[in-house]
C-alpha cells in the first residue's frame, strides 16, 4: 500500500479495520491472516507505513470512510522483529546422534 512494490504474500504485512459502530476505525496487524473481513497488505516496514500514512491510502485499501486510528498498527511496525525468542547466546554442539 505504501510503496505500492510488489512482493510474495509470505512477505507482506495484512492490515484490517476494525469498526467501533460510531464511524471510526482502529488498523490492525493480521500477521497470521486470520482476521475476518477486508485485508490489505503493506511491507512490515516503518518507511512504507509512513508513506501509507500520508498517501491515505488505509481508508482507499479497506474501502471505508470516516476518522482511521493506526495506533496499534504503528507500534506493531516500529516493534523491533524477534528472531528467535531467545537471547544472544553462541550455540553450543548437540552431542546427540553423533559416534562416541
Amino acid at each position: 500500500m505504501g510503496c505500492r512494490k510488489r512482493a510474495p504474500a509470505s512477505e507482506l504485512l495484512r492490515v484490517v479495520a476494525i469498526g467501533d459502530g460510531a464511524g471510526q476505525f482502529s488498523l490492525r496487524p493480521d500477521p497470521a491472516r486470520r482476521l475476518p473481513g477486508r485485508g490489505a497488505n503493506m511491507h512490515p516496514d516503518p518507511a512504507c507505513f509512513a508513506q501509507a500514512v500520508r498517501r491515505r491510502a488505509f481508508g482507499r485499501a479497506l474501502r471505508i470512510t470516516g476518522v482511521v486510528d493506526h495506533g496499534a498498527l504503528a507500534e506493531h511496525v516500529d516493534a523491533p522483529t524477534p528472531t528467535t525468542g531467545q537471547p544472544d547466546r553462541p550455540r553450543v554442539a548437540s552431542k546427540v546422534g553423533r559416534p562416541t
